[in-house]
């Protein structure tokens, strides 16, 4: 199957022009009239997953490998030193990301991982609770299967929560909730959070997009027949 014709479905499944102006979703790495045998589906790309990957391959991410623009190809760089692994392979790539975050991440992981029950606007799912904040700390913790996780209290009682998945912290001008779970949290964000009455639950970038390769395998198996391997890269921190 041609890298055009799986880019064309993509496209109808989560449409490339949603992304934000700054991302850039799409095909970074390959040429459209490329054939490939099979698709490796991962919410980013580590040099362990591109040793695994059969040659002439399609690898579909979350996150782009190219993010700030390439002024030197050499292995100095995360970027630069997969890009040339990968070309080595003939190994294309196309990420899904904030397009993806909009039509399908935020709104699978508040309501098919957390349970919650709302409606997504645009890239914050809003959901109505009534919890203490402790109590839906541990919910949280539960349900993303967490031994521990990082919380700003500022209010007792949450009737709203708002889900960004990644980094959703940007967002806090616009967040209208008792409570926003995102990840990536920073010490000065959570103190402006706490002054504006939010309290946060980081549910940490990785844990919660983690998510991208299920959905995504789901919905092409059912459109593609070619051979699909869901091949998560690992989370880079560990907890001592």
């Amino acid at each position: 199957m041609k890298i055009r014709t799986i880019y064309d479905i993509l496209n109808e499944i989560s449409p490339f022009e949603l992304q934000e102006s700054w991302d850039n979703s799409g095909l970074n790495l390959g040429d459209f009239g490329d054939e490939v045998k099979k698709i490796y589906i991962s919410i980013d790309i580590d040099e362990e997953l591109i040793e695994k990957m059969d040659e002439n391959s399609l690898l579909i991410t979350h996150h782009p490998l190219i993010f700030k623009p390439v002024k030197k190809v050499i292995p100095n760089r995360f970027s630069t030193k997969l890009l040339l692994k990968m070309a080595k392979k003939n190994i294309s790539h196309i990420a899904m990301h904030t397009n993806f975050d909009k039509t399908h991440l935020n709104e699978y992981v508040a309501k098919n991982v957390l349970g919650f029950e709302g409606e997504a606007q645009d890239f914050v799912f809003y959901a109505d609770v009534d919890m203490d904040f402790y109590e839906l700390v541990e919910y949280v913790k539960q349900k993303l299967n967490m031994d521990n996780i990082k919380a700003v209290l500022a209010k007792d009682k949450i009737k709203k929560v708002a889900v960004t998945t990644g980094s959703g912290m940007g967002l806090l001008d616009n967040i209208k909730a008792d409570c926003f779970l995102t990840g990536d949290i920073k010490y000065h964000e959570a103190m402006d959070a706490k002054v504006r009455g939010i309290s946060l639950i980081d549910m940490t970038h990785y844990t919660s997009e983690k998510y991208f390769s299920d959905i995504l395998f789901d919905i092409l198996d059912e459109k593609i027949d070619v051979e699909i391997t869901k091949s998560n890269s690992l989370d880079p921190f560990i907890l001592i």
